[in-house]
């Protein structure tokens, strides 16, 4: 479903590229165009980066945060990577679903390349046929890379269903493309700060 949802959206921005752009008079005419203009290529710049596999951008940033430190916006659907103050690495990511949202501060703790996945028992519970047990490779759930944060059972992991990203579709994780991931993790370090916001 969100295959046709993507493809859709991809039509939608598709033909208002195509189409003939029309004119509104007055200064209201000239805010509503730039406005619709910038909303549609805003989405087509996002999808072109997701089809291409990667979607870092280099960002300003606010400047109290420290070079290292990541920080998530669960809202936007964006982590922060700070690489000096005042720039950071922007990521476009997939967030926790209703209900699976939170927020505050860890640390990273530890790090995996292609990582193994045991669902915890809860989501076993509320999804009965997932597996107890996935190794690392291209089909598991947590992607090419995983940091995990703290003790908790949250971790920043790679993905390969690129549809997600941008959605709230998680149980709280934070979820990346599998390129973006793998640029992310050679950049952390363990130990790193993450702010996560709501």
């Amino acid at each position: 479903m969100a295959a046709y949802a993507r493809i859709l959206l991809l039509s939608m921005v598709f033909i208002w590229s195509s189409a003939p752009q029309v004119t509104l008079a007055g200064e209201l005419g000239d805010r509503l165009s730039s406005g619709i203009n910038g909303f549609f290529n805003g989405i087509g710049e996002e999808f072109n980066r997701i089809a291409n596999g990667t979607t870092r951008t280099t960002v300003n940033f606010p400047r109290k945060y420290k070079r290292g430190e990541i920080v998530v916006s669960t809202q936007e659907r964006r982590l922060y990577f700070v690489v000096r103050r005042g720039k950071a690495y922007r990521y476009s990511v997939g967030v926790g679903r209703e209900g699976f949202t939170w927020s505050g501060v860890s640390k990273v703790s530890r790090k995996a390349k292609w990582p193994d996945w045991r669902p915890p028992e809860e989501m076993i519970a509320r999804q009965p046929g997932l597996p107890a047990f996935m190794p690392g490779g291209p089909d598991n759930p947590l992607g090419a890379r995983a940091l995990y944060l703290g003790d908790t059972l949250y971790r920043i992991h790679g993905t390969r269903a690129s549809h997600t990203i941008g959605t709230a579709i998680s149980s709280g994780c934070i979820r990346m493309l599998n390129n973006d991931v793998i640029d992310l993790y050679n950049r952390v370090r363990v130990g790193a700060t993450v702010h996560v916001y709501h």
